[in-house]
């Protein structure tokens, strides 16, 4: 098969194989810089290795049952012209001084023999592979220089298989059809998809794949084999003219070697002779000959690729600029080529970053203020305006004391001499009483904040690009940093504790917002007035010791003072003796025995209300004052010290060295964006000149 170069055609289609080299090179494949390239896709059997050596002219890919293409063959071939001036024909010899193959993989060896270019495909795929039939993504590298190709290449897919065979894992059909996914799935692969023409072509697993990554056919070409093994009378020319499963690059028909010619050592000249000669003597196809066989099919996959490449080739440039900034900004992150620097330097510049990103986030002054949720110093504010807030609003001063209660209080505070008036002693208790529940709030108002910083310093340290690169400095940064925090809640705690306690220790009944005694008690006997029941007008004089003057004597019908300490006598009281006074000691507990009376009523409503009018001052002013006294002593202070403590522990020469020891992670991706920043700098190199 004799066909000159394309000239600029070849030209751009070596400029893509340079970039394949390159990238391949690196351990990477084109999946980040999508390359142009022909993948062959079909079953087993379906004669995608006769197509390719065909289009070669040589002998050269294993053979055998089952899957023997067991890894991605990335094909490059490029014509060259022969020695002397003249092209030399292909033939079975199996050396020839202007034709060769090269391996990515062994730079700088090549290949005369073709026999040992099929050893070394075979070797290669068994190291990556091993020999019980598995496929590997990773690609073999072919490069084969001869004056009988056309500039092209090709990648030569695993065959698609149903069963499992042998030692085949079950899972074979799902991993290859996945592998081949990856492959023809991207936009720039034109998908070369064989068929054997002898059987029916909605049956073509090749095409049913192509199709499911092409619907519309626009970067398919069908390939159909086997057209001379077909019944007689039948031929594929509806096909050909893209009535049965159309694809907007045609079909190529094409005859290949059988078996029995492989067998008996038939050359592939004397293979692509006969091809011409079936094409040109056939009655359907002599009309279309030179549409035909494989050479046609050659050049054609020269043009399709030649202008797909033309096509891509400005994204390729751009992807290649954008992947270029990509990496180099990376490897500035990683600490660039040399990777050494001044550790002192490094040290103190992530002090500097942390703490302006701490005091910035604290204040608000971010540009990375997020649309979806709190962040940062907004979530310390919603502790103390809300949950703070709530909290001390919550708290009722009698869920736990009950009126009886402050009956009993209200006896006891007044001692032996029962109180005229309403006493404050009772008033005071009770409220002392109630000021020292709001110190546990409080008190977890300091550790919400701190949490808070806690969450704040965690965010600093996940985002800042030296901590990904030294380990031990962001744990001993968090360490610190933690101590820190932990230091300044002592003196947090210590104040927020001595405000509840100077609340407990004086009572200012002084305040202008409290209720005065005196209008508690005329609002409560306005609230009771409509209960009482209305009495008769008597003299005032009257109401003098119950107009009994100086007797003492009580009426029993009249209620003690303690009445409500005792149950009611009843009729079966014992009889007193005659001449004797019947006085029995005190129980050893004495409770109420009864509901309260009008006068303690009265006595409770009063001391109810000055509770909740004072308990309500109270919480107002330590709603106001504990956020102030938190951000003073801990958040400001933090603000304000943090760069001190973290210089006066962290920039010390000694630790240095322990502190800048960068994770393994940090120098094999350091090394990876080396290679990449090379191979692409060498991309960008191979296509400035397009």
């Amino acid at each position: 098969m004799s066909t000159q170069p394309g000239g600029i055609g070849a030209e751009i289609v070596a400029t893509v194989n340079k970039l394949q080299d390159v990238f391949s090179a690196v351990g990477t494949s084109a999946s980040q810089i999508d390359l142009p390239q022909i993948c062959v896709l079909g079953s087993q059997s379906s004669g995608k290795s006769s197509v390719l050596e065909n289009i070669v002219g040589r002998d050269f890919l294993p053979r055998g049952t089952g899957i023997v293409t067991r890894r991605p063959l990335v094909l490059q071939l490029i014509n060259r012209t022969a020695t002397g001036g003249k092209e030399v024909t292909t033939s079975d010899k199996n050396s020839n001084p202007d034709e060769w193959g090269e391996f990515l993989h062994l730079p700088g060896e090549k290949f005369f023999d073709f026999n040992k270019i099929r050893d070394e495909i075979v070797r290669d795929t068994e190291a990556k592979t091993g020999r019980n039939a598995g496929i590997s993504p990773l690609p073999i590298n072919l490069r084969i220089y001869s004056p009988n190709v056309l500039t092209l290449t090709l990648v030569d897919l695993p065959g698609l298989t149903k069963v499992p065979v042998g030692d085949q894992p079950k899972d074979i059909e799902k991993q290859i059809r996945d592998m081949l996914m990856k492959y023809i799935g991207r936009p720039a692969c034109i998908i070369l998809a064989v068929s054997p023409a002898n059987v029916d072509l909605a049956n073509s697993e090749g095409l049913k794949m192509a199709r499911d990554v092409d619907p519309d056919g626009t970067r398919t070409i069908g390939v159909l084999t086997k057209v001379d093994l077909m019944d007689k009378g039948t031929d594929v020319v509806d096909i050909l003219a893209g009535r049965v499963i159309p694809l907007r690059l045609g079909y190529v028909p094409v005859v290949n070697r059988g078996q029995r010619d492989i067998d008996s050592a038939k050359s592939i000249v004397a293979a692509l002779e006969a091809e011409r000669e079936y094409f040109e003597n056939h009655p359907s196809y002599r009309g279309k000959a030179q549409f035909c066989g494989t050479p046609f099919l050659a050049r054609k996959l020269n043009m399709i690729l030649m202008h797909h490449i033309r096509n891509t080739l400005p994204d390729i440039k751009a992807r290649i600029s954008q992947q270029l900034a990509k990496y180099n900004t990376e490897l500035q992150s990683l600490g660039g080529l040399a990777a050494d620097g001044n550790g002192s330097n490094v040290v103190l510049s992530a002090i500097t970053e942390f703490t302006n990103d701490f005091r910035t986030v604290i204040d608000g002054n971010t540009n990375e203020l997020s649309l979806n949720e709190l962040s940062g110093g907004a979530r310390i504010s919603f502790v103390y305006h809300e949950l703070f807030n709530n909290g001390i609003k919550s708290i009722d001063p009698f869920d736990q004391v009950k009126d009886g209660d402050i009956r009993t209080i209200l006896y006891n505070s007044a001692g032996s001499t029962p109180a005229l008036f309403v006493g404050t002693a009772a008033f005071e208790i009770i409220v002392k009483q109630q000021i020292r529940r709001l110190e546990e709030p409080s008190l977890k108002c300091c550790q919400l904040v701190y949490d808070e910083l806690i969450r704040i310093l965690g965010q600093i340290l996940g985002r800042m690009q030296a901590f990904r690169r030294y380990p031990a400095l962001r744990d001993r940064f968090n360490s610190v940093v933690v101590n820190f925090f932990k230091t300044s809640m002592t003196p947090t705690t210590k104040l927020v504790t001595d405000m509840v306690a100077m609340q407990a220790c004086y009572v200012n009944t002084t305040h202008p917002d409290f209720i005065s005694g005196h209008k508690a008690m005329a609002i409560v006997q306005d609230r009771l007035a409509p209960k009482r029941p209305t009495t008769p007008q008597v003299d005032q004089k009257k109401l003098i010791n119950n107009n009994k003057d100086l007797e003492v004597t009580m009426a029993p019908e009249e209620p003690s003072f303690f009445g409500s300490f005792f149950a009611r006598q009843t009729g079966t009281q014992k009889k007193k003796p005659s001449g004797v006074s019947v006085m029995d000691a005190p129980p050893p507990v004495i409770k109420p025995q009864q509901g309260l009376n009008e006068r303690e009523t009265m006595e409770t409503e009063v001391i109810k209300l000055l509770i909740n009018s004072y308990y309500n001052i109270v919480k107002r002013e330590m709603i106001d004052m504990v956020p102030k006294a938190i951000t003073l002593t801990l958040v400001n202070f933090a603000k304000e010290n943090l760069q001190r403590e973290l210089l006066q522990e962290l920039y010390k020469p000694d630790v240095l060295d322990t502190l800048l020891k960068e994770s393994d992670y940090v120098v094999a991706r350091r090394k990876e964006c080396i290679s990449m920043v090379s191979a692409l700098n060498k991309a960008e190199e191979i296509v400035a000149g397009v």
